[in-house]
């Protein structure tokens, strides 16, 4: 046999609303601490392209998909959470080259406080290298809530040309968020 306890409203012992509920279903979490916020994703409002080959080179996300908090910034293409704690952090893209069967080495990469702190270690030794492919990369990083903040850059090592970056809404994101309870 099962309980039920009907409550709008959860309060801690110094009357603060933890969780509501509009009485339809809809709760909503007041309690900071049991929020994964902040959180972010962004993309690029068109593809990166003529990127100088072998170069670790910033990707410009320069619209939001969302930013409940308002901490990543558009033009600098930068989250700076002001909340510390652990965040999940992931960015992906197609890479591809100007010509084509070119692409070799095709590597992204997030950046802490302007230093490398994670990437992928992808190498085609096939011949033809492809002309594109897709690379993702995700991380769980501290954060102190004050000053940390991560980049997402990528590079590409190709036989001929440049590198294009395809990072529009539909191949490429950056994002993140605080895990509860970490």
């Amino acid at each position: 046999m099962g309980s039920i306890i009907k409550v709008n409203e959860y309060k801690d012992f110094n009357n603060n609303d933890i969780m509501t509920s509009d009485g339809s279903g809809n709760v909503t979490i007041n309690a900071a601490a049991m929020k994964m916020t902040p959180a972010f994703e962004a993309y690029g409002s068109a593809d990166q392209t003529g990127v100088a080959d072998n170069t670790w080179t910033k990707v410009n996300f320069n619209t939001e998909r969302f930013d409940t908090d308002s901490m990543y910034d558009t033009s600098t293409y930068r989250f700076t959470p002001t909340i510390a704690g652990k965040y999940y952090i992931y960015g992906g893209m197609a890479m591809y080259s100007s010509s084509t069967n070119t692409l070799q080495v095709p590597n992204i990469a997030i950046y802490k406080n302007g230093s490398q702190y994670k990437y992928t270690p992808q190498n085609y030794d096939t011949s033809p290298p492809p002309n594109e492919v897709s690379i993702f990369i995700s991380a769980i990083i501290d954060f102190n809530g004050s000053s940390d903040y991560v980049e997402l850059y990528a590079r590409g090592n190709v036989t001929s040309s440049t590198v294009n970056f395809e990072i529009t809404s539909a191949t490429g994101n950056f994002g993140g968020y605080k895990i509860i309870g970490a």
